[in-house]
This record gives C-alpha cells, sequence and structure tokens, in this order.
C-alpha cells in the first residue's frame, strides 16, 4: 500500500522502550506486506514500481511526477496484516502472509533496491511493534500488486 503524504514517522517498541526509527517529509509511505509467492524479482519489481509511480503533483496540482522528481522521500514499514483475509469469519487469517524469515530479507532487498535508486528511504524495524504516524496528501492511497 503505497500513501502520498506531507509527513510520517514510525516508532519501535522493544522492552517497553519506544524509539523513533524512520521518520521522512513530504513523499510516500509505502506498507509492504509479503506473500508466499514472492521473490528478489518481485522486490525489484516493486522498487521500480514504487520509484516511477506518478502520483506526485506538478506545478499545476496534476499528478503527474514520480517521487524520483520530486523528493525521493520513502518511509518503508513492513506489514504482514495486508495479507489478513476476514473474509470467513470475525478473526482474520494470516495464512497467505509469509513468514518472517521469508518476509525479512525481502523487506530488505526492496529498501536496497529503492537506494539504488536514489531514495531517501526510512524503515520500521522488523518484527516490533510499531506505531506509524503520518498525515496523508489528498488523500492518495493505492494498493499495488507485483
Amino acid at each position: 500500500m503505497i500513501q502520498r503524504v506531507l509527513e510520517a514517522s514510525v516508532d519501535s517498541t522493544v522492552d517497553n522502550v519506544t524509539t523513533r526509527v524512520g521518520q521522512i517529509s513530504q513523499g510516500l509511505v509505502v506498507l509492504v506486506g509479503v506473500t508466499h509467492s514472492d521473490s528478489p524479482a518481485t522486490a525489484m519489481k516493486l522498487a521500480d514500481k514504487i520509484w516511477n509511480l506518478r502520483i506526485m503533483n506538478d506545478a499545476d496540482g496534476v499528478m503527474n511526477l514520480s517521487v524520483a522528481d520530486t523528493t525521493k522521500n520513502i518511509l518503508v514499514v513492513s506489514q504482514f496484516t495486508l495479507y489478513g483475509d476476514a473474509s470467513g469469519g470475525r478473526r482474520p487469517s494470516w495464512i497467505a502472509a509469509a513468514r518472517p524469515e521469508m518476509a525479512e530479507p525481502l523487506v530488505t532487498q526492496l529498501v536496497q533496491e529503492l537506494a539504488l535508486l536514489g531514495a531517501h528511504v526510512q524503515t520500521g524495524r522488523f518484527r516490533t511493534e510499531m506505531m506509524v504516524s503520518l498525515v496523508n496528501d489528498g488523500p492518495v492511497t493505492l494498493m499495488v500488486e507485483i
């Protein structure tokens, strides 16, 4: 899920200690869910899509620019709950979400690919409780599947 934001931050809590681990000004927040069929190739394609997605406003207020053309700021936060399935009842199933051992390297690769493209990337902290704060710009929120 990609959100265009005016600002965003993520705090992580470990052993009852909360720390700010990522923060951006205007740019994109990318909530990343990994499923079993994802691969390193998926991470590369997703990085390219995020980097070049034309959802930033130009001087006329039209979404003609990408984050690559503008601020280059991206906050990436892993979010296994994106693959939660609540269609069968009141308690979501997490079967479609990849295990952390598979998901973490792919999220790390996504972050590395974005940085290689020129992004100013900030991240959350994997396997911790995170609090994400953001000011959605527009609002512009897109679900992107690769």
